[in-house]
C-alpha cells in the first residue's frame, strides 16, 4: 500500500476521507467544486510566482508516477543540484507500506549525507498566511522520508507562506506528532472497516465525499448533524449510549454537565437542540432575554414567566423602525478585498424594499464603493443595520482604518449594527443542522434564486469576472448577495413575531 503526503493531509482532516480515497467507489464522489479548483489554481500560481526569480531543476516524470519521479529526483540529488522543484522521494517497506514524499522544493545545504558533503532541506510553498499545524505535519513527513533517502536528518524544514515569508518548523515538537498520525493512518488504512461517518461542516463542505457521507448520516439520523455535537462530545455521548436524537432529547441535561467538554450551558443547549429537532419546532431559550434561571422542562416548554418575553425586552434586542437596513458583504480573503457591499433598505411606512449594490468591478475600486456605502447608510442616520455574524462589523472597522475614515462617521455607525446570528442563537433553538444563514432561512421557507450559490461560489464568480470580463458572473454575485440580505430580513421579522407569540402564549 502506498501513502503520500496528500493522503496523510486528508487523514489529518478526516480519517474517513482518507479511507474512501483509498478504497471508495469513485462514482460516488461529488464533481469538482469550483471554489476548490480555484484554490488549487491559485496555489499553483503562487508556487510559480515564488519560483520565477530563482534557478531550479525539475525532474521529468508523469503525474503520480512516483517510482520514475523518485529515480529522476535521486539522480539530481546525487549530482548535487542546488534546487530541485517538485521532486519525489520513495521509501519502500516501511511498516509494511510504501511512503511517497513530494516536497515543493529541495535545497542543497552543507552537511554529510550518502551523497557526500551536502544534504537537502525541504521547503513547502503554501498559499496560506498562517503556519497551520496540518502544514507543519506534512512538512515533517517530507523530512522523515527525506532522512531515510539521504541518510541524514536536516535540522529543520521550512514553510514559505504568502506575505509572512519563511517559517521554520520546530521538528522536535512536530515530528513526534507526525509519527503518531502516520501510525494511525497506516492502522486505519490496513483495516477493512471504514471509519464512522461524522459530519463537520467546516471540514466537510469542500470534500468530494460530502454528499455520500451526508446521505448516510441523514439516513442514520447521526448525532453529528446536531449543532453542538463535536467529535469530543460525541465520544462522551457514545459512552452513555446516547446515540440517537430521541435518546439525547430524553436525557436530563444535569447528567451531561460533569462530562469533559460540556458544562451547564453546553449540556442544556444540546438537549434543547435535540428536543427542537425531534419535535421539528422552534423553542425559546430560557436564558435568552433574562439572566440564566430555572431548568428546561421535559416537554421543552419554557418555564420562565411571561415578563421575560415582554415586547419591550424584544424591542431592545430587535428594534423595529420606520426604516431598517439589511447588510451583507462579499469579500475575497486571499486578496484582502471587499468587492461588494449589499444593502436592502426596508421602509415600513412606505412599504418599499430597495436593494443597493456597491460593487467594486475591479480591486482598485474598493475605496470608491466603501465611500458610497457610507453615504447610503448615513442617509438614514437612525436606521438599525441588521447583519448576520460579526464579519460585517469587523470589516467596517477594518476599512475605516484602512481608508482613514473620520471617527465621527464610524463610531455612531457601529452602535447601529444588530447581529442577527447572535440574537438567534441566544434567543431561540431551531431544528436546523447549522445556525448559518441558509439553513435557518430555508427552514423558515426562504429560497435563494440559485440554490447552489454560497460565499465560496461568489469568490469564484468574481475571479471569473476578472479573468473573462463576462458580466453574467457579476449578475450572479448581485442576485446572491441580494438574496442574502432578504434572507436576513426574513429571519428578523420571523424572530420578532415568534418571541411575541411566546409572550402571548405565556399570558394565556
Amino acid at each position: 500500500m502506498l501513502i503520500d503526503a496528500d493522503l496523510l493531509l486528508n487523514f489529518q482532516r478526516c480519517n474517513r476521507r482518507a479511507f474512501l480515497d483509498k478504497y471508495g467507489n469513485f462514482e460516488q464522489r461529488d464533481p469538482p467544486n469550483d471554489y476548490l479548483l480555484k484554490i488549487l489554481q491559485d496555489s499553483q500560481a503562487n508556487r510559480q510566482l515564488v519560483m520565477a526569480d530563482q534557478p531550479f531543476h525539475q525532474p521529468s516524470y508523469s503525474a503520480r508516477d512516483w517510482q520514475r519521479g523518485a529515480e529522476a529526483t535521486l539522480a539530481l540529488m546525487q549530482q548535487g543540484t542546488e534546487r530541485i522543484y517538485q521532486g519525489a522521494l520513495f521509501l519502500e517497506e516501511w511498516s509494511g507500506v510504501t511512503l511517497v514524499s513530494n516536497p515543493d522544493l529541495l535545497v542543497k545545504q552543507p552537511g554529510q549525507s550518502i551523497f557526500g558533503d551536502w544534504l537537502y532541506v525541504p521547503t513547502e510553498i503554501k498559499l496560506g498566511k498562517r503556519p497551520k499545524l496540518e502544514y507543519q505535519i506534512t512538512a515533517a513527513y517530507h523530512v522523515f522520508v527525506l532522512a531515510q533517502v539521504q541518510g541524514a536528518w536536516p535540522e529543520t524544514v521550512w514553510l514559505l507562506l504568502r506575505e509572512r515569508g519563511l517559517f521554520a518548523v520546530d521538528l522536535w515538537d512536530v515530528l513526534p506528532r507526525m509519527q503518531e498520525i502516520l501510525d494511525d493512518c497506516v492502522q486505519t488504512l490496513t483495516q477493512t472497516q471504514e471509519p464512522e461517518v461524522f459530519i463537520s461542516r467546516n471540514r466537510c463542505t469542500l470534500c468530494h465525499w460530502f454528499s455520500h457521507c451526508y446521505a448516510i448520516a441523514k439516513t442514520d439520523q447521526h448525532l453529528s448533524l446536531l449543532p453542538g455535537v463535536t467529535p469530543t462530545r460525541y465520544l462522551q455521548l457514545q459512552a452513555l449510549n446516547l446515540t440517537t436524537v430521541k435518546s439525547l432529547a430524553d436525557v436530563n441535561p444535569a447528567q451531561l454537565e460533569p462530562l469533559p467538554g460540556f458544562g451547564r450551558e453546553a449540556a442544556y443547549k444540546l438537549v434543547r437542540q435535540a428536543r427542537s429537532t425531534l419535535q421539528n419546532r422552534a423553542l425559546p431559550c430560557e436564558e435568552g432575554l433574562a439572566p440564566p434561571r430555572s431548568t428546561l422542562s421535559a416537554s421543552g416548554r419554557s418555564s420562565l414567566p411571561a415578563q421575560n418575553f415582554h415586547p419591550i425586552l424584544v424591542a431592545a434586542e430587535l428594534p423595529t423602525a420606520t426604516v431598517e437596513l439589511y447588510f451583507d458583504i462579499e469579500a475575497e480573503p486571499a486578496l484582502n478585498l471587499v468587492y461588494l457591499h449589499g444593502v436592502l433598505v426596508v421602509d415600513r411606512q412606505a412599504k418599499t424594499e430597495t436593494f443597493h449594490a456597491f460593487l467594486a468591478e475591479h480591486p482598485e475600486d474598493e475605496a470608491t464603493v466603501w465611500q458610497a456605502f457610507l453615504d447610503l447608510v448615513w442617509k438614514y442616520p437612525t436606521a438599525p443595520i441588521f447583519h448576520f455574524c460579526p464579519f460585517e462589523v469587523q470589516t467596517v472597522e477594518r476599512l475605516a482604518k484602512l481608508y482613514g475614515t473620520p471617527s465621527n462617521r464610524i463610531k455612531p455607525l457601529l452602535t447601529r449594527f444588530v447581529d442577527l446570528h447572535e440574537r438567534v442563537t441566544r434567543l431561540v433553538t431551531l431544528p436546523v443542522e447549522s445556525y448559518a444563514l441558509k439553513p435557518i432561512a430555508r427552514w423558515l421557507g426562504f429560497d435563494w434564486r440559485d440554490a447552489t450559490a454560497n460565499g465560496a461560489q461568489s469568490i469564484y464568480w468574481y475571479a471569473q469576472w476578472q479573468t473573462t470580463g463576462d458580466r453574467t458572473y457579476l449578475d450572479s454575485i448581485l442576485a446572491y448577495n441580494e438574496d442574502d440580505c432578504r434572507a436576513t430580513h426574513h429571519i428578523k421579522d420571523w424572530l420578532v413575531n415568534f418571541l411575541q407569540s411566546v409572550y402571548q402564549a405565556e399570558l394565556a
